[in-house]
């Protein structure tokens, strides 16, 4: 059995607000929109690099206020990116805590992207993320 990526969908009211948060500030660009005629509300897919997310005008997809929680490999630079746009409705900050650096960008619509780099014990390799054990072996799951 093999169970694929999950992808987050995100409750919006604004088109408008949507494209100016996760396409010009975030950097996501639209892989596909729908609606089911003219003047419904807007289902699209974006993405950047690995993240995928679904981003919904439609009232029973998803609760506002929503958290996804997002590995990076480069916060910092992640960071530089998004503060050299200077986002008039928002200035994430990057906070370093004991396991790793964390920055929390809020969109128009109340949810919350979690960026996070965790740091790896010595010897450890890839991308900051989950360490699961098994019975055999430890495994690095990534995303």
């Amino acid at each position: 059995m093999h169970i694929a990526r999950a992808i987050p969908i995100i409750r919006i009211f604004s088109e408008e607000k949507a494209r100016e948060f996760y396409v010009d500030f975030l950097g996501f660009t639209v892989e596909w929109e729908h609606r089911f005629g003219d003047n419904f509300p807007l289902y699209a897919q974006v993405r950047r690099s690995d993240l995928v997310l679904h981003l919904s005008e439609h009232h029973g997809d998803a609760k506002p206020g929503s958290t996804i929680f997002v590995q990076t490999r480069d916060i910092d630079a992640f960071h530089a990116e998004l503060h050299a746009k200077d986002y008039r409705y928002g200035k994430p900050s990057v906070e370093t805590l004991p396991w790793g650096k964390v920055q929390e960008t809020i969109d128009p619509f109340g949810n919350r992207i979690t960026s996070v780099f965790v740091k790896r014990r010595s010897g450890e390799k890839g991308l900051g993320g989950v360490i699961a054990e098994t019975r055999d072996s430890r495994v690095e799951k990534q995303s």
